[in-house]
């Protein structure tokens, strides 16, 4: 008896469309198809059918690989799009940040501090300076 494999994961199981091919294989072959046979036409007769064919190939490659290759569920144009995403356009070095509360927390007390000491300069025992105001308020009442 003939024994067929069947996947456990049914995600990566890919409908064929036409010729044993997804849809995805068949549009890039097509569009390989499409600019490297009118080359291949156009350059046989001034360089010759062995290099016009060469030419034929190379052209088609980069179709064919967009059309087959695939890496951990990624096709190749998104694999070049993040290559490109994280060697040109995003810095090379990024410093390690982080947006801490307490950091904010402590920023914010130390300018509150400030305006309190701009605005009450003789206040220097507690941060409203109620105690030092009582202070100095007794000490005036004792010695009249």
């Amino acid at each position: 008896m003939a024994y067929v494999p069947v996947p456990k994961d049914l995600t990566k199981v890919k409908t064929k469309v036409m010729f044993n091919l997804t849809k995805r294989q068949l549009v890039c072959f097509s569009g390989g198809a499409l600019v490297s046979v009118p080359l291949f036409f156009l350059l046989k007769g001034p360089l010759g059918n062995s290099t016009a064919a060469l030419c034929m190939i190379l052209v088609m490659l980069p179709f064919f690989m967009l059309g087959v290759y695939e890496k951990n569920g990624q096709p190749l144009e998104k694999i070049v799009g993040n290559i490109i995403r994280v060697s040109v356009l995003r810095p090379r070095q990024r410093p390690y940040r982080t947006r801490n509360f307490y950091a904010v927390l402590e920023r914010q007390d130390q300018l509150d501090r400030e305006v309190r000491h701009i605005v009450y300069p003789k206040a220097e025992a507690h941060p409203r300076g109620e105690k030092a105001d009582r202070s100095r308020h007794r000490q005036g009442e004792g010695d009249g």
